[in-house]
């Protein structure tokens, strides 16, 4: 057994018709692990039309596991308040739309996945990138994000008002640029002298 007919990878044979020594898979075979069948799941669809609703119960560890995908994927385009003001985009890329736009505040959560999965406009496929359950957990964190911009204080339950921090949060979408705060004319710094002609240099 040590010593055998074999072919190295890739190297042509009489042997079979196409003069290839690989085969490829026989029809119908799938990998274990990707068998896939539920198709919610896996394409965020339903006949072709997008879900909405998540295909697995969503928890706080999930909702932190989309958090921490979404900053490293995501945010670069979208930013970390998802209103499309990532990096790239002040370096001159193709800015994306914000999550707070109407039409993807009414968007299924399937469609995101989708986005994810396929790819959208500008936007290329992140499939190779971010498994399929990670895909939903960043739908989610997405959601969480959209609902945090018009959340108010009574959303959230009375027995737990006391466990929001007391500082103001951090300044957001629609409030403007940060306030410019003026030198102190003591704190400027007085103007280069500039030597006479003819004098000392």
């Amino acid at each position: 057994m040590h010593n055998q007919p074999r072919y190295k990878p890739l190297a042509e044979t009489d042997f079979f018709s196409d003069h290839r020594s690989a085969r490829g898979q026989v029809d119908g075979t799938v990998p274990r692990g990707y068998l896939r069948i539920d198709e919610a799941r896996y394409t965020g669809k339903i006949g072709g039309e997008e879900i909405d609703q998540f295909p697995f119960s969503i928890t706080k560890a999930d909702i932190e596991r989309g958090e921490s995908r979404f900053n490293i994927y995501c945010t670069p385009c979208h930013g970390r308040l998802g209103d499309g003001n990532g990096l790239v985009v002040l370096r001159g890329f193709r800015q994306p739309p914000s999550y707070y736009e109407d039409k993807l505040m009414r968007a299924p959560v399937g469609h995101f996945f989708d986005v994810m999965t396929n790819g959208f406009g500008a936007m290329a496929s992140y499939a190779s990138r971010v498994e399929p359950d990670d895909r939903w957990r960043i739908a989610a964190y997405i959601r969480a994000l959209q609902l945090s911009e018009s959340a108010r204080l009574t959303d959230v339950p009375a027995d737990q008002r006391q466990n929001l921090p007391a500082e103001a949060p951090p300044r957001g979408l629609g409030q403007g640029p940060e306030p410019v705060t003026p030198t102190p004319p003591s704190q400027t710094a007085p103007p280069p002298v500039t030597p006479e002609r003819g004098g000392k240099q």
